[in-house]
């Protein structure tokens, strides 16, 4: 086992054993996760502390990009360094561009990768509308989408809060969202990966109440 892979297996058993003896954590799956490709984990967001929630939940490490505000903290920014974060600038379109393609790249090299399509968090809990990008990924890579949602994150880490609450939190990843080839190619593929995501995450929403 190389260095890196030892030291995130060291940080993501950590946080593993953390979650689940502070807040109770567990973790659904509604269908096995396909071997041998990376997908695109497309994930509600109400809380800081969801990167490393998901991150820890998934069985192979998630490649993602985050605000680089979350690199501040030094525990936080470098435990999600090593579970997979890349720091990008929300109000740089260069850089968002760069996002992008950086995607399109992870993907290409069978990088699973880890997507909050809500755009900002929700102070709820409750999900807020998605925003179009994971349709344009999906759309471009052909890549299978996985929805997965975190409940109780939000009362865990509310925004602002800089300590975990033992708040019980949830993580369920949902039906995996696969087209044939031929989908792709039509029109609108792209609205219909969105609406299709909208009423997974909606479901695993209502499903977890």
């Amino acid at each position: 086992m190389t260095f890196d892979k030892f030291f995130y297996a060291l940080v993501s058993g950590f946080f593993r054993i953390f979650f689940t003896l502070y807040n109770r954590f567990s973790i659904k799956w509604t269908e096995p996760l396909p071997k041998g490709k990376g997908v695109i984990v497309a994930c509600n967001h109400c809380s800081n502390l969801d990167p490393l929630i998901i991150g820890v939940s998934f069985p192979r490490r998630l490649r993602y990009f985050a605000k680089e505000e979350l690199f501040r903290p030094f525990f936080l920014g470098n435990a999600i360094r090593v579970l997979g974060a890349v720091p990008v600038s929300r109000a740089d379109n260069v850089a968002a561009a760069g996002a992008l393609k950086g995607f399109f790249r992870l993907l290409e090299e069978g990088s699973d990768v880890l997507i909050f399509p809500e755009g900002s968090r929700s102070t709820d809990g409750t999900l807020l509308p998605l925003e179009g990008g994971v349709g344009l990924i999906a759309a471009h890579s052909k890549a299978t989408v996985l929805p997965a949602y975190i409940r109780g994150s939000h009362k865990a880490m509310p925004p602002g809060s800089v300590l975990v609450k033992p708040a019980k939190i949830t993580v369920t990843f949902g039906k995996l969202i696969v087209f044939e080839p031929e989908f792709y190619k039509t029109k609108g593929a792209r609205e219909k990966i969105m609406a299709k995501l909208t009423e997974s995450l909606k479901s695993l929403e209502s499903a977890t109440t």
